[in-house]
């Protein structure tokens, strides 16, 4: 179960990566829910459904091109898997690169992800998946 969730996720980050919509949809459970906390961006919200994800990517795309994330550490957690992630983008009217370190948790359900809640700190992140830092 465990090197699955992981498995999961690592294709999950590429689909991501790769910008083809159905490769990212094919990822998200149909109930995908995703939290972005304000203090991690412009555009805080809960990003629910296909329509939800559509909406975040929307609002990337506008401003940003260049968009990736890279998951630097994966944990197993249950049904869950705890990520460090560096995601890069560069600013599409400035050219400016930008790069945020975030934590996040991921649910996994039926092989896909449900839910997606992102931390400013990994230690926040590891508490909500009931881990600890020596994890």
């Amino acid at each position: 179960m465990a090197q699955d969730n992981i498995a999961v996720m690592r294709a999950g980050f590429e689909a991501l990566n790769s910008g083809e919509e159905a490769r990212i949809l094919a990822f998200a459970h149909p109930d995908f829910e995703a939290v972005v906390p304000p203090e991690l961006s412009t555009e805080p919200d809960t990003y629910r459904g296909h329509d939800g994800i559509r909406r975040y990517f929307k609002l990337f795309d506008d401003a940003m091109e260049g968009v990736r994330f890279e998951a630097e550490r994966l944990w197993e957690a249950g049904d869950s898997v705890v990520a460090v992630v560096r995601l890069t983008a560069r600013g599409k009217t400035t050219g400016i690169r930008v790069e945020q370190r975030i934590a996040q948790v991921w649910t996994i359900r039926d092989g896909r992800a449900i839910r997606a809640q992102t931390f400013p700190e990994l230690s926040e992140a590891l508490a909500e998946a009931g881990l600890d830092e020596q994890s």
